[in-house]
């Protein structure tokens, strides 16, 4: 007698590849449901719904994406929009210099120039970065105005404030303030350092760090699969053409990593 599958199957419409069957490979869904035909995760199609919302000419746009995915939106806009730029960031080769077909550039030190794109994207990716107020400054720097950021972060359901992990000393030494995790990097297999916990308090910590206006979309969308935790997407819109002279980033503290368990209802 066969073992039967625990793989669970879902039908609806994948946006990003017109596909209509899912599968789940297990309860985590934000990883492990995936589109059958393009092997997209809920947060992927999120992104792609929010794009066509807010951007439907975005093949005619220019657009940079940090540390694209092998597949999903990320595949779709490397196959359809001749604008599209792809970068990397590498500590073997210089800024602006290429690598493996990807331009070696550091979100929070881009040497592209200004007003340079409509679109920005990254797909979890500001949790690995030490300064996300340079990096959205940088970020809001290279857009033109009207121009856009879509990116996907974990907001952590239990969190009201960000949490910063770890952060980068003047000698460039790592400085752990909670016990270190890292997630998976498809350029790297050691995976890459989280560096911050964020929370609900993000858009204002995001208002805060640079002039824009900012949107968060949450899904619970059974059509297009996007189900489970993390399913968020934010859209950072450069409204104004001049940084705000008043403008006071503001400060996330470290929180002690038992008052981080606390918060999380871990033991």
């Amino acid at each position: 007698m066969e073992a039967q599958s625990n793989i669970a199957k879902r039908l609806g419409c994948c946006p990003i590849c017109g596909g209509a069957e899912f599968v789940e490979h297990g309860a985590w869904l934000r990883d492990q449901l995936l589109c059958i035909d393009c092997g997209s995760l809920p947060r992927e199609r999120a992104l792609m719904l929010v794009l066509n919302s807010v951007a439907p000419d975005w093949r005619k746009l220019r657009i940079h994406e940090s540390s694209p995915m092998p597949r999903g939106v990320s595949a779709r806009l490397q196959l359809e929009c001749p604008g599209y730029v792809v970068t990397h960031l590498f500590a073997d080769v210089p800024f602006g210099s290429k690598k493996l077909g990807f331009r070696c550039e550091d979100l929070e030190r881009q040497t592209f120039e200004s007003n340079a794109f409509d679109l920005v994207i990254t797909q979890d990716v500001m949790e690995h970065v030490f300064d996300p107020a340079t990096a959205y400054r940088e970020v809001w720097r290279t857009l033109e105005l009207g121009g856009r950021y879509l990116h996907t972060v974990p907001i952590l359901k239990h969190l009201t404030q960000t949490v910063r992990r770890a952060e980068r000393l003047g000698d460039g030494t790592i400085k752990h303030l909670t016990e270190p995790a890292y997630h998976g990097d498809p350029l790297d297999p050691a995976g890459t350092l989280v560096t911050f916990d964020y929370g609900y308090d993000l858009p204002e910590l995001i208002a805060g760090w640079a002039s824009f206006d900012v949107e968060l979309r949450r899904f619970h969308d059974r059509h297009h699969a996007i189900l489970g935790e993390m399913t968020d997407v934010l859209i950072c819109t450069k409204s104004c053409p001049n940084p705000q002279e008043d403008h006071q980033s503001p400060r996330v503290t470290a929180m002690p990593s038992d008052d981080l368990q606390r918060r999380a209802g871990l033991p």
